[in-house]
């Protein structure tokens, strides 16, 4: 498993609303400035599926990072696998006025675990930069 992980000022519920609202997740999941995710949508319930299009801003890819949720426990954390049949896991705990966020994912083949453990990592940072505007 790899980790990636966050401390963000902003409140427990603030953040796991941010995480978990599709109409939020449009405004940071994608790890540098020339992506974005142009729709996102979410059924947070046992079984339910979330569908995140991550794309190229100038249209030359894109792709639909989905899963399902396994585990919901309210603001504490989501056990998930994804549509590759990958898990991933992410933790909310609060800190007094902060946040912190972990997530555990299992890597896939194609890049090396630096890659991947980047790529995430970036979209963490846009994650807590977007919490911390609002």
């Amino acid at each position: 498993m790899l980790q990636v992980e966050t401390q963000i000022s902003a409140s427990l519920e603030t953040v796991w609303d941010c995480f978990t609202n599709p109409l939020q997740v449009v405004h940071w999941n994608f790890a540098s400035a020339d992506w974005h995710c142009p729709k996102a949508t979410s059924d947070l319930i046992l079984g339910g599926e979330f569908h995140y299009i991550m794309a190229a801003k100038d249209g030359s890819f894109e792709f639909d990072f989905w899963g399902t949720f396994q585990q919901i426990k309210i603001e504490k954390s989501l056990e998930i696998v994804l549509g590759d049949g990958r898990k991933m896991s992410v933790k909310f705990e609060s800190k007094g006025q902060e946040t912190i966020l972990q997530e555990f994912f299992e890597p896939e083949l194609e890049n090396s675990h630096e890659l991947q453990q980047a790529g995430w990592q970036a979209i963490l940072t846009n994650f807590k930069n977007y919490v911390e505007t609002l």
